[in-house]
Formats: C-alpha cells, structure tokens, sequence
C-alpha cells in the first residue's frame, strides 16, 4: 500500500532530487563551502532546465511529423 504523503513529506520532497543528493554527497566527502554549495545547488536548477528543453524538443520533433494512416469517406 502506498505511504500517504503529509505536508511535511512534501516539503522535503527535493532531499529525493538525485542531483541534490549528489550535490550532498559530494559537499560531505570534500567538505565543501557553503559558496560552493549554492553553485551545485544552482547548476541543478539549470541541469533540470535542460532535461525539460530535451523534452520540449522531443516532442516538438515529433509533432511536426506527418500523421500517417490513410483517409477514409465517411457517409
């Protein structure tokens, strides 16, 4: 049965981000500053903005294709 989530759940729901948790992981193994911190944290906001422009483009692609099938008459 799925967990229902409460409000504090889905206040936290970016500590799940594989790309926040990476940017965790790496502030504590090389003890990072805090000024490079905000930089990680900000490359995944754009990180995230380009797997929406690939998206974006991925659909706009196959958009643009002819439908294919055929035309039928309807009486």
């Amino acid at each position: 049965m799925p967990k229902q989530q409460t409000q504090s759940s889905t206040a936290h729901y970016h500590d799940h981000c594989p790309c926040c948790e990476l940017a965790d992981a790496v502030s504590r193994v090389l003890q990072i500053s805090p000024k490079v911190k905000e930089h990680l944290n900000n490359s995944r906001v754009e990180f995230l903005k380009a797997v929406r422009e690939v998206i974006d483009s991925r659909i706009e692609h196959l958009s643009s294709q002819p439908q294919k099938g055929t035309r039928v008459a309807v009486e």
